[in-house]
């Protein structure tokens, strides 16, 4: 018998051949070259963050959060591993210029699992819009907004169509969908 819901379920049964988001295979769906300057904005730990920097080698990552013991963790994971790529920056996404960066400045920037978080997505993704140059890319991935076992509450969780309203809204053009795993979704999107 099948239970009522996902949330009667046992977890492990429900992750028992799921994919979840492999920072390598979502990236590989975009070109990227070893000189390419890139954003990464809310990088949490640098799941996606350090995988990037080994692929640009020659380049520069900004990985940016509004929490140091993030960044601080990025700094320690890029020294164990050899990568001397990568600047931390702390900021808040939702400011005016939040990354303090320069405007048309970066090839690629990186939202992912960070909206949800934020009350104001659209000042996220303008700030996304500023910093990069004309024809530059930002991959956006977030948490499908469905029950299931890990991640946000539902609730926060915002829809593939609410985020692609968004996104044409601040002028992006999409690009392509993303295939991002059991739970999440992407939108490879261009300035």
């Amino acid at each position: 018998m099948e239970p009522a819901n996902i949330n009667e379920t046992n977890p492990q049964d429900v992750l028992v051949g799921a994919k979840f988001i492999d920072p390598g295979k979502v990236l590989s769906q975009m070109e990227i070259t070893p000189k390419m300057k890139v954003a990464d904005f809310g990088c949490g730990t640098g799941y996606f963050s350090l995988t990037m920097a080994r692929k640009i080698k020659e380049g520069v990552l900004y990985a940016i959060d509004i929490l140091p013991q993030m960044l601080e963790s990025i700094e320690s994971q890029a020294k164990i591993q050899g990568l001397n790529n990568i600047t931390t920056k702390r900021a808040n996404l939702e400011n005016t210029e939040g990354s303090k960066l320069d405007a048309d400045s970066l090839d690629i920037v990186i939202v992912k699992d960070m909206l949800y978080q934020n009350g104001d997505k659209k000042r996220v993704l303008e700030e996304a819009k500023r910093v990069l140059r004309t024809g530059g890319k930002a991959l956006v991935v977030e948490w499908k907004k469905e029950e299931n076992p890990i991640g946000p509450e539902l609730k926060l969780r915002i829809s593939a169509e609410d985020l692609k309203a968004i996104i044409e809204e601040v002028g992006f053009s999409i690009v392509k969908k993303i295939d991002a795993g059991n739970f999440h979704y992407g939108f490879l999107v261009q300035k």
